[in-house]
């Protein structure tokens, strides 16, 4: 089986990679993990084909990849953020055969919680700077992100009388956490369809979505419309796809693990979002866990600890989780036989023209584990 080392290819990505015989000192601060993944691509027929996609972590100040591993009997692989998001991507190829699909891939990833101080977004908000020529692309819609009609008549009455740019982010998350709930039937972390979303309420219009809309989802939906309204409302927005990692430390609700640390991520995947003030920059949110922690705890909107995440989430992360990319309905490389891709939250693969369902790990089939170290 043939190893290959990241090292060659990781400057590119700008991904940290360890050095040996170089050892930093430990901050209690930061929380590290192994995630390990194990892909065995499974098709119904003897021999075939198989090209995988896989997302991988991006570097910032409070999540760095401090080495990648893998290995496999693939007979082409690539390392690559070439799309429009940038997204880092380790792709994979199998020439046509009846030999198992394998690749393995091992990393330690280092994360902080994310906080940005109200008062800092305040102060910034007042000043109404203009927005740099690179966050103007997260105010455009796209397929699934709609900014226009009924989406943008709802944003206009959550924000009425609104001018400062955060009071009018406040108010969409507000009304977002307050006017949604988190449906277990719903696939996956669903597919964030806004337009449809809107459509499938009991009166599709914004005066009755404004004062009785419920929407119901899981992550990529919920994130999804608060993205959607922030752009409608004037404000750069992105989704955040990513995998949970391990234990909470505020509730198991949002992430648990065993007594030593280790737990099965494999369905873990989980997509946040940002919002964009000048001066303050990229702000982290994450309206979709406050109807988790609903859901899990069985506790009403108006419980103390509901509300104690509500005004935690409105500006900061906590980290027993990592991010990938802010993707959405965009073109892998190398191209894919069927696209855009709504999302790159999951591995994804094809064998000839037909895409196995990442949704089903076991007969696609891949396992990620996550081992915090302490």
């Amino acid at each position: 089986m043939e190893r290959r080392e990241f090292l060659k290819t990781g400057a590119a990505l700008g991904m940290a990679v360890s050095i040996p015989g170089i050892v930093s000192a430990k901050d209690e601060s930061y929380r590290r993990f192994k995630v390990e993944y194990y892909f065995n691509i499974k098709y119904d027929e003897p021999g075939f084909p198989a090209r995988l996609w896989n997302p991988l972590p991006y570097n910032a100040p409070y999540q760095k990849v401090k080495f990648l591993r893998f290995g496999g009997n693939y007979n082409d692989y690539d390392i690559n953020n070439k799309n429009e998001y940038d997204a880092n991507t380790f792709y994979a190829y199998w020439e046509k055969s009846a030999m198992p699909k394998i690749l393995t891939m091992e990393m330690e990833i280092e994360t902080k919680d994310r906080s940005v101080p109200l008062e800092l977004i305040k102060e910034a908000s007042k000043k109404n700077l203009p927005y740099p020529k690179e966050v103007l692309k997260y105010l455009e819609p796209t397929a699934h992100i709609p900014t226009d009609g009924i989406v943008k008549e709802v944003a206009e009455l959550i924000t009425k009388g609104k001018k400062d740019r955060f009071e009018k982010v406040k108010a969409i998350y507000l009304w977002c956490t307050a006017h949604t709930f988190r449906n277990p039937k719903t696939i996956g972390c669903g597919k964030g369809e806004v337009g449809k979303m809107m459509q499938e309420q009991k009166k599709p219009t914004a005066e009755y979505i404004y004062k009785n809309g419920w929407f119901g989802g899981k992550c990529t939906d919920l994130s999804s419309l608060f993205t959607a309204l922030t752009r409608a409302a004037g404000i750069p927005a992105r989704e955040v796809f990513g995998i949970r990692l391990g234990k909470s430390h505020f509730d198991k609700a949002l992430g648990k693990s065993d007594s030593k640390g280790f737990a099965n991520i494999t369905t873990w995947q989980h997509c946040r979002a940002e919002y964009y003030i000048p001066g303050a920059g990229w702000i982290p949110t994450d309206p979709a866990d406050v109807t988790k922690l609903e859901l899990v705890e069985k506790y009403p909107y108006n419980h103390p600890k509901v509300q104690k995440l509500v005004k935690k989430y409105l500006h900061s992360w906590e980290m027993n989780w990592v991010g990938f990319n802010h993707a959405r309905d965009f073109i892998l490389y190398p191209k894919p036989v069927q696209y855009p891709l709504n999302m790159f939250g999951y591995p994804y693969a094809e064998v000839n023209d037909d895409v196995l369902n990442y949704y089903v790990p076991k007969s696609f089939e891949y396992k990620i584990t996550s081992q915090e170290l302490f």
